[in-house]
Formats: structure tokens, C-alpha cells, sequence
């Protein structure tokens, strides 16, 4: 009898002991998972993965547009001054060429507008309606900027526009659909216009 006792205790000593093992190792289970679930440790640099991608490409349309912003007031300078010369007669008395024309223009520009890239197109009219109605599309039929254009400074007393037109490369770094490009090789066409009517300089 006393040895069925005693098996009955250890019997229920082991299953008692087993029992306090499972609990214990849950409880740490269950600690371990709400550590986890707690832990903020990596929050910093999974936000900083969500937004990343699209700060860098605020950042980079930002600086794409600073660009274009600055090429075209360069452009409109340059093409005042040039404009300048034929208003006042200087072009004209001093028997410019599209070449010397455009040599002068040049000395006005700065980086990023570089003056290999640079088209000048000058045209002459009887007034100014004639001139809203007689300029044509700097872009040829393949899209891409046309090599040919004008010079006529005109004589005095005629209306002159001059337009000066620059292909400026502002790179593939933009999607297609964020990109200021508007012409072919992530190219964007500049244009400056200068309009007026000659000076009686004879």
C-alpha cells in the first residue's frame, strides 16, 4: 500500500512539475512575442525606407526645374542684347552676317546654354500683324529642332523678331511622365523672343 502511495505521489509530483515547465515556457513565449510587438527599435529606418524614393524625386524634379529656369533667363538675356544691335542699326551698319550675329549673342551667354547648340532666327516684316502671322514652327516633321533659319535684320523703321531657340539637356534621371523634356534625347526647347520695330538709325 505504501509503495502504491508513494508511486501515486512521484506519478503526480512528474505531471505537476511538467505542467509548471509549460506554463513557465509559454509565459516566456508570450513575454518574447510582446517584446517584439513592442519593440520600435527599427521604425526609424522602415519610415525612412517608405519615403525615400519619393523625397529623391521631389529633390531631383526641383533641381531639374531650377536648371530650365535658369538656361531660360540666360537665353532671354543673351537675346535682348543681340536684339539690341539690330534695333539700333550697330548689326546692320556694320554689316553683319548670321554668323557675326550670332558670335555676339554668344558673348552674353553662360553655362549651362552653350553656344554650339544655339540657333538664332531673325526675321523682318512691314508691321507687326505681319509678323504675328508669319512665324513659322521651329521643329521639323521628325520632331527634332530644324538646322536652317533666318537672318534679315530688315532696314530701318521695320518690325524684326527675333527668336533664339536651345535644345538643353536635362538628363534621363526623371520618369516620362514627371519630365520637363519635350523633345527627343531628354531634351527641352528653350525659345526667346525679342519683337520691335527698327530705330530710324540712317
Amino acid at each position: 500500500m505504501k509503495l502504491t502511495h508513494a508511486l501515486t505521489a512521484l506519478a503526480l509530483g512528474t505531471a505537476v512539475g511538467q505542467r509548471c515547465r509549460a506554463l513557465q515556457a509559454g509565459g516566456q513565449a508570450g513575454r518574447g512575442l510582446r517584446d517584439f510587438q513592442q519593440d520600435a527599435s527599427g521604425a526609424s529606418a522602415l519610415e525612412f525606407a517608405l519615403v525615400a524614393a519619393p523625397l529623391i524625386l521631389l529633390l531631383l524634379a526641383v533641381l531639374q526645374l531650377a536648371i530650365v529656369f535658369f538656361a531660360n533667363y540666360t537665353l532671354e538675356s543673351a537675346t535682348t542684347q543681340g536684339a539690341r544691335l539690330i534695333r539700333t542699326g550697330q548689326a546692320q551698319t556694320q554689316k553683319f552676317d548670321s554668323a557675326k550675329f550670332k558670335k555676339e549673342v554668344c558673348k552674353q551667354l553662360s553655362a549651362p546654354v552653350k553656344c554650339a547648340d544655339l540657333k538664332l532666327d531673325v526675321r523682318s516684316y512691314s508691321s507687326f500683324g505681319g509678323a504675328a502671322s508669319g512665324l513659322t514652327n521651329p521643329m521639323g516633321p521628325d520632331g527634332e529642332l530644324k538646322t536652317k533659319f533666318s537672318y534679315d535684320p530688315g532696314k530701318p523703321g521695320d518690325v524684326v523678331v527675333v527668336r533664339a531657340f536651345y535644345p538643353l539637356d536635362i538628363g534621363a534621371v526623371l520618369p516620362a511622365e514627371i519630365s520637363l523634356s519635350n523633345m527627343g534625347g531628354n531634351n527641352r526647347l528653350l525659345i526667346a523672343t525679342a519683337a520691335f520695330r527698327n530705330e530710324p538709325y540712317e
